[in-house]
């Protein structure tokens, strides 16, 4: 049905796919925010203050810091993802203690900064400043003073502890490094980091990271907006093929709603995919039987939710008379 890949086949090279709809799911041109949201980071801009994003996953919450830093011409965004871990240095910098250690004994230590690594809220502090404050930091950076966009991505997974670790740092904007003897390095107030902070929701905040922030719940969209996030994404891929994506659109939502009683509801992200996949090959054979078997794994995650969603799919087709 595909074609790209044959078991027992001649094993001579054959055109393989390439990344363009992948990379034009992430394009952040094409990224379309409610006007809820909009409005959310009008607020945090005003106000100074980290915008924290909840949503289920693959609503958008990630993209939408790329495409603000698109937006707003701040240039590369600086992402942090959020581990089991992390710790709240590691938002700004690591130090790599071994590599010293190793240079100590060879009578090499010198300059510790140069065991350190800056990471997203390090650099976009650091940018703040003039070059010639920055350079006992970043010695080859010699770029005028900048804003730019952070993204912590999925704080929810990170230690208890790293929220409340972190408060006076994301509302003031510095941090200090111990080892440099403890010097604190602080944000230009006229240049300061724009912050956007997402969480699955998988466990509660502290109440005073609460309150640093300004907070949007990412709703799923509508039907007809699901349709225009599918057009300005996936552009000429799927224009002209209305029918196919109506017909995917429906299935999509009955895919989602409780009756079809999924653990876990298909995200838009998945939906993008899938329409990908939808589209290759013969429009004709798009929404068959066997096509929809085939690609149903790029919706659902679970054994027991790909039996459910066939018989879910079983029940759409007849209901289309096919």
């Amino acid at each position: 049905m595909l074609g790209f890949y044959t078991p027992g086949g001649s094993r001579t090279a054959t055109p393989l796919p390439s990344s363009s709809a992948s990379v034009r799911l992430a394009d952040p041109s094409a990224y379309l925010p409610a006007s809820e949201l909009v409005d959310a980071i009008n607020v945090a801009l005003l106000l100074g203050q980290p915008l924290l994003l909840t949503g289920e996953p693959g609503s958008g919450k990630t993209h939408l810091a790329g495409h603000l830093a698109w937006s707003l011409g701040l240039g590369e965004l600086l992402k942090f993802e959020t581990k089991s871990d992390s710790t709240a240095h590691a938002l700004f910098y690591r130090y790599d203690s071994l590599r010293r250690f190793e240079a100590s004994s060879r009578g090499e230590a010198g300059d510790p900064a140069r065991f350190l690594t800056w990471t997203a809220l390090g650099r976009a502090i650091l940018a703040t400043l003039a070059p010639e404050q920055r350079a006992c930091f970043l010695d080859d950076d010699k770029a005028p003073p900048r804003r730019s966009v952070v993204l912590i991505d999925e704080i929810d997974k990170a230690p208890r502890d790293f929220p409340n670790d972190v408060l006076n740092e994301l509302e003031h904007l510095y941090f200090r490094i111990p080892e440099l003897d403890d010097v604190v390095v602080r944000a230009d107030d006229a240049y300061r980091p724009i912050v956007i902070i997402t969480s699955n929701s998988e466990r509660d905040l502290p109440e005073p990271f609460l309150r640093r922030c300004v907070f949007h719940h990412v709703a799923f969209p509508d039907e007809e907006s699901v349709r225009r996030i599918a057009l300005s994404h996936l552009g000429a891929h799927v224009r002209g093929l209305d029918p196919l994506l109506d017909q995917a659109i429906s299935l999509f939502t009955v895919l989602r709603s409780d009756a079809a009683g999924l653990s876990r509801p298909p995200g838009l992200a998945e939906f993008l995919n899938w329409l990908v996949v939808l589209g290759h090959g013969d429009p004709d054979e798009a929404m068959s039987a066997r096509k929809l078997r085939v690609t149903i794994g790029v919706l659902v995650k679970t054994a027991a939710d790909v039996d459910r969603a066939n018989v879910v799919v079983g029940t759409w087709l007849a209901g289309q008379g096919a």
